[in-house]
Order: structure tokens, then sequence, then C-alpha cells
């Protein structure tokens, strides 16, 4: 299998996920509280939610 390379921004806070090979920066919650949330199914990575709450 050939490899694979990519670059991140190392001063920017984020989170990333790796599927199929590619890699994909996940959006970030909007204002106040929030969380991302990944569904795996079978090994990898299916779907990914992000949800936040005010105060």
């Amino acid at each position: 299998m050939a490899e694979l390379k990519a670059e991140v921004n190392l001063l920017e806070n984020a989170v990333y996920m790796v599927r199929d090979g590619k890699l994909e920066k996940l959006d970030v919650p909007g204002d106040g509280y929030g969380k991302q949330t990944i569904t795996w199914q079978a090994g990898k990575p299916v779907h990914y939610e992000v949800s936040y709450t005010k105060k």
C-alpha cells in the first residue's frame, strides 16, 4: 500500500478525521458550549454530529 501524507497547521485548534485515506477537518461547534460525536461502523468513522448549547 502506498503511503499517503497530509499536512496540518499545529498552531490551529482543530479536530480532524481520517477516512479512507482522506483527511477531513471537522466543523467546530457554534457559540457557547459544544461537542462533536463521531459514529464508527466496522472499524471506520462513518459520520459525525456537531451540536452546541448557548447559556
